[in-house]
């Protein structure tokens, strides 16, 4: 059946909202036009969405399910719901997410397998080579065949704490590249010198500073520019797709704006929590803002703002990670709780709110940040990332105009925490439709609905579709 949605705005250039309506059929955009130009055509469902302003669905490249393995922390069920909740209609989940780290193309399979009856949303695996890959001889061939069947692209960490997901040296990052532009894979790399962080945090906890001072002394800024500066003269002379994750510095934005202006094919991405807090808050609030990158000052925080408003930083991510709490915050030392939260829900009301209404960015530019740029790094905007004809019908019903007041408690998830907590947020999430069919909506007395878990697809990176549940 065809159904036509009526009465509603989408965005169009700057800040504009043009009246407009919405043909779909079997999953997909058949025509946007602008209002009363269409004309039924046969047996029509028609939907009054009351002059709500209709988003694509948001594409979220950077979650931590922690699914399979730690189901104390999450489910991909209880977290891709929270997605649904949050406008978000594609996700990518990252390699150490899970247990085992998705470093095989066997282990790839099976967590593909697993969440494909679980995800609310469609969904791309992550794969990685960590420093434990190198330790086998086979690793080229193994990343050859994860490419193969379709990963949604490599995951690179210079510093990482996990024992079974160790951060690179210099020259194992080269050595991947190569590899990875040999393939024609690109990569998403966490760009941290290692070496200088675990020299400073054993200096610090040497001394008993268990605090958020030392976990942020213990990872200045020059981690982040230094480690932006070698990756960029890497690809000075291996041509890798690169995109810099999580970049809470503005001298390693800069570094990274530098490489782009040269022609360098980099590109740059933060999360919404590096827009909105700084190492003061996380001083004063704890262990809920440990996250890695460290947080920064403000000034940084600033240019981040800046870097989005004028295109260097490329796309947003939510950096969700699934925790089970209170355990992984409140194990008595900063150094061994765990990082970020989970904040995949409040990702657009946030950047809405506090970046649209602000003035700060215009609504196309965050429509850009959301969903168009992380499409293209993806390698799957010929059927996502915009509403146009013939691309799969993701999209949100979003009330614009509402001021409400972020309550935890009625967040979802398998454990919600939220810095936010009280924030009064203007915008919010009516409905979320998938393909066509509504996966959350929220009625006008606040109750809430979600579609069936595994209505989500797999989406492996080159392939129209997706792989079904069994």
């Amino acid at each position: 059946m065809r159904t036509r949605f009526i009465n509603l705005r989408i965005p169009g250039s700057g800040n504009d909202t043009p009246r407009a309506e919405i043909l779909i059929e079997n999953g997909r955009f058949v025509e946007i036009s602008p209002a009363g130009n269409l004309t039924a055509q046969g047996e029509e469902h028609w939907v009054d969405l009351g002059n709500a302003l209709v988003l694509p669905g948001v594409i979220d490249p950077e979650v931590s399910f922690s699914d399979p393995g730690y189901p104390l922390r999450g489910d991909f069920c209880a977290e891709s719901a929270a997605a649904a909740a949050g406008g978000v209609t594609t996700v990518a989940d990252l390699p150490a997410s899970s247990q085992p780290p998705v470093t095989r193309p066997e282990i790839f399979e099976e967590k593909a397998a697993l969440v494909s009856r679980k995800s609310h949303v469609d969904f791309l695996l992550w794969a990685g080579i960590p420093a434990n890959a190198w330790d086998d001889k086979d690793w080229r061939d193994r990343l050859r065949a994860m490419a193969d069947i379709g990963m949604a692209a490599l995951h690179l960490s210079m510093h990482s704490q996990l024992a079974d997901y160790r951060g690179l040296s210099f020259e194992q990052l080269v050595g991947t590249l190569k590899e990875a532009w040999r393939i024609g894979i690109p990569v998403g790399l966490h760009a941290q010198t290692s070496e200088d962080i675990s020299r400073i945090s054993e200096a610090r906890r040497r001394i008993g500073d268990n605090g958020p001072k030392g976990w942020s002394e213990a990872h200045p800024e020059e981690t982040e520019s230094a480690a932006a500066a070698a990756a960029r003269e890497i690809c000075r002379s291996i041509s890798v797709r690169l995109h810099f994750l999580s970049v809470g510095s503005a001298d390693a934005l800069d570094i990274i704006l530098e490489g782009k202006q040269e022609g360098l094919p980099i590109t740059a991405g933060t999360a919404w929590p590096y827009l909105e807090f700084s190492r003061d808050e996380f001083e004063a609030m704890g262990s809920i803002l440990k996250l890695s990158p460290a947080l920064k000052s403000r000034k940084d925080l600033n240019r981040l703002w800046l870097g989005l408003r004028e295109d260097s930083i490329d796309f947003v991510a939510s950096q969700h990670h699934a925790l089970n709490l209170p355990a992984d915050k409140e194990s008595g030392s900063i150094w061994t709780d765990r990082c970020g939260f989970p904040g995949i829900q409040l990702m657009l009301p946030y950047l809405y709110s506090e970046g649209v209404c602000t003035g700060r960015i215009s609504l196309q530019r965050m429509i850009e940040a959301l969903s168009k740029r992380a499409a293209v790094f993806l390698g799957i905007d010929a059927f996502k990332g915009s509403l146009q004809p013939g691309k799969d019908a993701d999209f949100v019903v979003f009330d614009d105009a509402e001021t409400w007041k972020v309550d935890q408690s009625r967040l979802h998830g398998l454990h919600p925490i939220t810095p936010l907590e009280g924030r009064r947020l203007t915008g919010r999430v009516r409905e979320t439709y998938l393909r066509g069919a509504c996966v959350y909506r929220r009625t006008p007395d606040g109750q809430e609905m979600f579609g069936p878990a595994g209505a989500g697809r797999l989406i492996r990176r080159g392939i129209r579709g997706a792989v079904r549940r069994s």
